[in-house]
């Protein structure tokens, strides 16, 4: 059965919406791009979603036709009234007010393998990603709509590595599902963006008792871009760069390597050489 689509229109001139630079509110209203949101997520009907920025309700909608139960969480409260009329017709449809970054996952949704959707501004994509990968209840997949350049970094392995793909890689397989040019979004950005999709490990490939060291360890190696593991590390760490570099030789990295270049592997290995 085709997908029946959300007329905004109606809305629009009904509630005198005008989307927020402060939110970066940029609504995905075309239908094509819509369609590789959807089709990005690879829903079989029976799956529960969480989508996070609701918006006019163009996603929601096709999601609700899609899932079994939709909880969509909108941070913008001028939004709900419009986005519960917008949804009317479906019964298994939650609308939560609220930030995501102040909810926790297991108390929004009832399933444990969940799919997240999200339609996000880039000034929080490395927060809600953080958030939502290492929530207690994480989801099966994750398929976020976000600016191009921003998914091309996420998906950059090894010599282009950066913290923010490093963090996601530890969680999950990231990919490119598609990309959405700049005319599908109301108002347009400046910017096409990217559908990113992120299944998913079983468990993450660093131990979870390890994590918060881990991400020290990763955050110090990054913290000062060009300069070379011994000495970020130093800085990072507080340690001297003696300790470092017998470090990194146990691990064996080449202290004048660069954290950009290392893999998650390389990242692993390390760590166990500063435990």
């Amino acid at each position: 059965m085709s997908p029946e689509f959300l007329n905004i229109q109606p809305l629009l001139k009904r509630y005198g919406i005008q989307p927020k630079k402060s939110l970066g509110q940029n609504f995905l209203v075309e239908p094509a791009g819509l369609m590789k949101v959807i089709n990005a997520a690879e829903l079989n009907g029976n799956e529960e979603v969480l989508e996070i920025g609701a918006g006019l309700g163009s996603l929601t909608y096709l999601l609700a036709q899609s899932s079994a139960q939709v909880t969509a969480v909108e941070i913008d409260r001028h939004m709900l009234e419009p986005l519960a009329e917008a949804l009317k017709s479906f019964s298994n449809v939650r609308i939560v007010p609220g930030d995501i970054l102040e909810l926790d996952p297991a108390n929004l949704v009832k399933q444990e393998n969940y799919v997240v959707v999200a339609n996000i501004p880039y000034y929080i994509t490395s927060a809600i990603i953080r958030h939502l990968l290492e929530a207690t209840l994480k989801p099966s997949r994750v398929i976020l709509t976000i600016q191009k350049e921003v998914a091309q970094r996420i998906v950059a392995r090894d010599g282009k590595m950066s913290l923010l793909s490093l963090s996601v890689f530890v969680f999950g397989e990231p990919e490119i599902a598609g990309i959405i040019p700049a005319g599908s979004f109301f108002p347009a950005p400046d910017v096409d963006s990217a559908v990113l999709r992120i299944r998913l490990h079983p468990e993450p490939l660093i131990p979870a008792a390890k994590l918060d060291q881990f991400f020290k360890l990763a955050h110090a190696g990054f913290g000062q871009k060009r300069k070379t593991l011994r000495n970020s590390l130093s800085a990072g760490l507080g340690l001297s760069t003696g300790e470092v570099e017998a470090m990194l030789l146990k691990a064996a990295i080449q202290p004048s390597r660069r954290a950009e270049t290392l893999s998650v592997a390389e990242w692993a290995k390390l760590l166990e050489s500063f435990s």
